[in-house]
C-alpha cells in the first residue's frame, strides 16, 4: 500500500494527457484506493483562462505558467502533508511537466493516458458541460511531448477500463518505491 509514503517520502503522481483521455477518472480512482487527496487540475486554471478554452482558444505558455505553479504547489503541500496525493493535469510539454515538478518541490510521478484521435474526438463530443470544446483536440495533440524515457512516466492505454489502469499505476509506483 502506498498511502502514507511508503518509504517516509511524500508521493505525488499525476494523471497526464489531453483532455478526454479520462485523467479525472483515474486520478480519483488513485486517490480512493489510497485514501489520499485529488487535486482536479482544472479548478487551477485562471478565470481568463476558462473563458479562453471555452471560446475555443488554445492557451499560451504565458497562460499555463501561473496554472501550473498554482496546481504544483498545492500538489506539493498535500503529499507533504498527507503522505500521497494525486493530481489530474494535462502536463502536455516536458517543461510544463519540469514547471509542476519544481512548484511541487518533489519528484513527481507522471502516468501518460494515451489513446487514438478518434477515440479521444468521441469522448470530448459525449462530455456535458465541459468547458474544453472538442475543436480544441488537434491543437493539444501538435502541442503534446510524451514523456521521454529519461522522465519518471508510466505510458497507458486510455482505452483499457480504469480499473486495469489503476492497477497498473500502483503496480508501477509500488514497485519503484520499494
Amino acid at each position: 500500500m502506498v498511502a502514507g509514503g511508503m518509504n517516509g517520502t511524500p508521493l505525488a503522481v499525476v494523471v497526464m494527457g489531453v483532455s478526454g483521455t479520462g485523467k479525472s477518472t483515474l486520478g480519483r480512482l488513485l486517490a480512493d484506493r489510497w485514501h489520499a487527496p485529488f487535486l482536479e487540475g482544472d479548478t487551477y486554471h485562471s478565470a481568463a483562462n476558462v473563458a479562453k478554452m471555452e471560446a475555443g482558444a488554445p492557451l499560451t505558455d504565458a497562460d499555463r505558467w501561473p496554472w501550473l505553479d498554482r496546481l504544483g504547489a498545492a500538489l506539493g503541500e498535500a503529499a507533504r502533508s498527507g503522505g500521497v496525493a494525486v493530481a489530474a493535469c494535462s502536463a502536455l510539454r516536458h517543461a510544463y511537466r519540469a514547471r509542476l515538478e519544481a512548484a511541487a518541490g518533489l519528484p513527481l510521478h507522471f502516468a501518460f493516458l494515451d489513446t487514438d484521435r478518434g477515440e479521444i474526438a468521441r469522448r470530448m463530443g459525449a462530455r456535458i458541460g465541459h468547458y474544453m470544446p472538442p475543436s480544441l483536440l488537434d491543437s493539444q495533440l501538435a502541442t503534446l511531448e510524451p514523456p521521454a524515457a529519461a522522465e519518471r512516466a508510466l505510458r497507458l492505454d486510455a482505452g483499457h477500463a480504469p480499473e486495469a489502469l489503476c492497477r497498473e499505476v500502483q503496480a508501477w509506483v509500488e514497485k519503484g518505491r520499494a
